[in-house]
């Protein structure tokens, strides 16, 4: 499988679709969190996992899709045995205008995580489709980029018509433990300010210790790196959209010190605040 984008190791858009197949076993952990800038749809052929994405946590069980938009922090965990998944990473040209006015809310329903649940007696189609375009990428001759791109669409105009979509995503159909997602969810709209463990620990239900602990083992980092992930996202997308110093996104997206978010932005991003703006715009 080609390697993804860490929190320590910055990578840049794909120029074709790539797809891939692999068995994981029980008590198999991703050894970093990570996003890319580029979409992802995560198939579970067979077994289940859990996903912590987009400051929710879901189960996805066998015949579950879900569509990870680009730049969206993402991390699975397989706790409960064997899964056999598959990927399809792409770029939104790929997928064409005609296909993607054709989703649920056109345009729109790219822009969140969605999860698609496949009916058992079409599940076999979603696996021969995926299994085509794993073989095509084998076969990498000049037919094969419009061939992938052939079989992505045909892909996700079938989850469309055939596949129930959550467009709503709402907790209770997914989320395995709401009191680390209340912990996420606080994060997410307090990270710009000089929120502590104390009052996090607090919207969760929990002690400050317990918390950590919980966050931790569920997540598979720390509440206050989860925390600076979150504001080094909201960072880059601003460092994008705005023309404001880098002293001021970082101070708006909650860091109180110019000089760390600058060493932290690179680690994540490998490049630093000033070279990220210069290569997306």
């Amino acid at each position: 499988m080609d390697t993804l984008r860490s929190a320590g190791n910055a990578e840049k858009t794909i120029d074709k679709i790539r797809a891939a197949s692999e068995t994981r076993e029980k008590g198999f952990i991703m050894p970093n969190p990570h996003c890319h800038p580029y979409f992802e749809l995560f198939y579970a052929e067979n077994g289940s996992c859990r996903f912590f994405v987009d400051n929710n946590m879901y189960d996805i069980h066998t015949g579950d899709f879900m569509l990870i938009p680009p730049e969206v922090f993402h991390y699975t965990r397989y706790p409960d045995g064997q899964c056999r998944r598959s990927i399809v990473q792409f770029r939104r040209e790929h997928a064409g205008e005609e296909v993607i006015s054709l989703l649920p809310g056109g345009e729109k329903f790219l822009s969140a995580v969605r999860i698609f649940q496949t009916p058992e007696a079409y599940r076999g189609q979603i696996n021969g489709l995926i299994s085509r375009m794993i073989a095509e990428r084998r076969i990498s001759d000049e037919r094969s980029a419009a061939m992938l791109e052939a079989l992505l669409r045909e892909l996700l105009l079938t989850c469309c018509r055939e596949c129930t979509a959550l467009n709503d995503m709402p907790i209770n159909i997914h989320t395995t433990d709401r009191e680390i997602v209340r912990a996420a969810q606080f994060i997410s709209k307090k990270y710009s300010e000089q929120i502590t463990a104390e009052e996090i620990a607090a919207a969760a239900g929990y002690s400050p210790n317990y918390l950590s602990r919980k966050f931790r083992k569920s997540v598979g980092l720390g509440i206050h790196e989860y925390l600076v992930f979150i504001r080094l996202q909201a960072a880059a997308l601003e460092l994008v959209a705005t023309d404001d110093s880098i002293t001021e996104i970082a101070f708006r997206c909650g860091f109180s010190d110019s000089n760390y978010f600058k060493d932290a932005f690179k680690k994540k991003y490998g490049v630093t605040p000033r070279e990220y703006r210069k290569q997306r715009r």
